[in-house]
């Protein structure tokens, strides 16, 4: 099925359409622009565990709907006793990926908007989840706008992973503040880390800067810290899955190193994240949980295998970047230099 985008530049990576829930395959990116159709609560769940979705707010997105979903399925099987019905089903989507805490969030807000609903819940709940679908939105703006004016013209940055369109509800948080400083003439050059072992630099940050004209350069993971030291790299911008109390941010595995290179060459790391990613209940990062994911990502490739059999991989997908390492964190409630309990509280107290 084919969504249409909401401007040349960008993509939806998801979308309410009818009774259900279509989300683009990212996993078939930059090859094939393909929608696929979740009619239900356990096909979102299993479209967030094989990251068709991926990107800690469209992930939050991506479960509000399936929550819809969920409701709906509860109230044909169980009429006014759906509450009980559906409990199985909301920790499904709690629990399907366990870092990224937007996905939590938003099956909170869901369950707290179901809490004095009579009738047919699926309604007031789809409602609910539009809200919070428009309100990313708008968040990535204000992000984008706020993180562009740290930017100098001519600058050079550098990005990891996926934090752009396809990671929200669209724009992005990372990539927002690039489209906007690139509008402002100021960004030169973006470099972007393939970020293995699923390619999301390579294969879809490459892919949306290209065809909103950032010029943008492709660069190994392993090559980050000489390229910050040869190309004169000012920022290293990136999103997060999820920010500690005290300002630990969990992100993509291999921030935590672009922090320490970019440290010691004299770039500045930003940080880009709605207030949905913060979890005040987390103390520091040594207690965020980090997912991680079958060996065979890593000894793989294509489906074929380059690594000797019978060798095992450690696969985490997420690593903890000190707040100490951190310069600049964005919100859509303001930039908080140099990131600590007191800050990060502040910001929360107007939440």
């Amino acid at each position: 099925m084919s969504i249409p985008h909401r401007d040349p530049s960008t993509v939806n990576p998801l979308a309410w359409r009818g009774d259900a829930l279509w989300l683009l395959d990212q996993r078939l990116l930059p090859e094939e622009e393909r929608y696929i159709e979740c009619g239900t609560s356990s096909a979102v769940v299993d479209a967030i565990k094989r990251m068709v979705v991926r990107g800690a707010p469209a992930i939050g997105i991506a479960g509000a709907y399936g929550m819809v979903l969920a409701a709906r399925e509860a109230w044909e099987r169980g009429g006014s006793s759906w509450r009980e019905q559906w409990l199985d089903d909301v920790a499904a989507l709690r629990d399907a990926r366990p870092t990224a805490v937007n996905l939590a969030w938003a099956v909170a807000r869901l369950e707290r908007g179901a809490a004095a609903l009579d009738g047919p819940p699926a309604p007031a709940l789809l409602a609910l989840a539009q809200q919070l679908h428009a309100e990313d939105l708008a968040a990535n703006h204000r992000m984008g706008r706020l993180g562009a004016a740290y930017i100098a013209p001519g600058s050079t940055v550098m990005t990891h992973c996926n934090a752009g369109a396809l990671a929200t509800a669209g724009h992005g948080t990372a990539l927002g503040v690039i489209r906007d400083a690139h509008a402002a003439g100021c960004i030169a050059r973006v470099f972007a880390t393939e970020t293995r072992p699923w390619l999301q630099g390579a294969r879809l940050t490459s892919w949306e800067l290209s065809r909103a004209g950032i010029p943008v350069q492709l660069i190994t993971d392993g090559s980050a810290a000489h390229t910050m030291r040869a190309m004169g790299v000012s920022w290293v911008i990136v999103g997060a899955d999820r920010v500690a109390a005290n300002g630990d941010v969990a992100n993509k595995i291999g921030t935590y190193g672009l922090a320490i290179a970019a440290r010691a060459h004299g770039a500045r790391v930003m940080v880009v994240a709605p207030l949905s990613t913060f979890d005040p209940a987390t103390a520091d990062g040594a207690s965020i949980p980090i997912e991680e994911r079958a060996g065979d990502e890593i000894t793989t490739i294509g489906g074929r295998r380059y690594a000797p059999a019978g060798v095992e991989a450690y696969n985490p997908v997420f690593d903890v970047t000190p707040a100490s390492l951190v310069d600049v964190l964005v919100t859509e409630a303001g930039a908080l230099e140099r990131p600590d309990t007191a800050g990060i509280a502040a910001l929360l107290a107007g939440r």
